[in-house]
């Protein structure tokens, strides 16, 4: 399994003071890159873990995984996020404005999107990525039953009260159920526990990023390749 270095774009990018970016949310938006932050995520998404919107297993594609690595500042509502998916095939495809996504959907449960990225690229070629910033408001594209997209009134501090009820996924024209899917997994930032928001855990844009890649992708990469092995002895 191909992994990024965590000194990578989104590190690397950190030394300009912002970043004129194109996202679902807000095109064209200068975000300003956040001096700290508050919470670090990591999901390590695999198809056996996908379900329908009745909350059945619909598998996603076999072989495929996606890895998500987030940071939040959710005192700016400003997220940094890292997104690798390999063994996937096909378009992407998905009612919302695009077809990578963090639901609020607890484990086996179905739920609505509430930050739509970017989705990774190249499609045809592999490793597929997606890296940058965004800035809340959010918006996905995607309307609940009052007629409000299901972005709208969302914050990362809701994230960061209860990570395990939230799952990042993505979509494709053969698995639009989801293509890969897994529950976000709060992950040491510096090698502390934010607890979720606490302020004495804010450290400075190297040591956070840094922190993350010595101990939370080493860890997270560990429980990924068990349940790449544990899928295997199944399949």
């Amino acid at each position: 399994m191909r992994r990024r270095t965590v000194a990578g774009s989104c590190v690397a990018a950190g030394a300009a003071a912002s970043l004129l970016l194109a996202t679902p949310a807000q095109a064209n938006t200068e975000v300003e890159w956040p001096d700290e932050f508050t919470s670090a995520f990591t999901a390590m998404a695999v198809p056996e873990e996908v379900i329908d919107g009745d909350g059945e297993v619909s598998p996603g594609e076999e072989g495929a995984m996606g890895d998500f690595m987030l940071w939040v500042n959710s005192e700016t509502d400003v997220i940094c996020y890292e997104i690798t998916l390999e063994g996937v095939t096909g378009d992407y495809e998905s009612p919302a404005m695009t077809a990578t996504h963090i639901h609020e959907a607890a484990a086996g449960e179905p739920g609505p999107p509430r930050i739509a990225f970017p989705d990774p690229e190249p499609v045809g070629d592999e490793p597929r990525t997606s890296s940058g910033w965004m800035e809340g408001p959010f918006m996905t594209g995607i309307d609940d039953d009052e007629g409000n997209d299901t972005g709208e009134g969302f914050t990362l501090a809701q994230l960061e009260e209860d990570p395990e009820a939230f799952s990042a996924d993505s979509h494709t024209e053969d698995y639009p159920d989801g293509v890969v899917r897994a529950q976000l997994m709060q992950v040491p930032l510096d090698g502390v526990e934010t607890g979720g928001g606490g302020t004495a855990a804010q450290q400075s844009i190297a040591g956070p990023a840094l922190g993350v890649g010595a101990a939370a992708l080493a860890g997270a990469g560990a429980f990924f390749l068990l349940k790449r092995r544990n899928a295997d002895q199944q399949a």
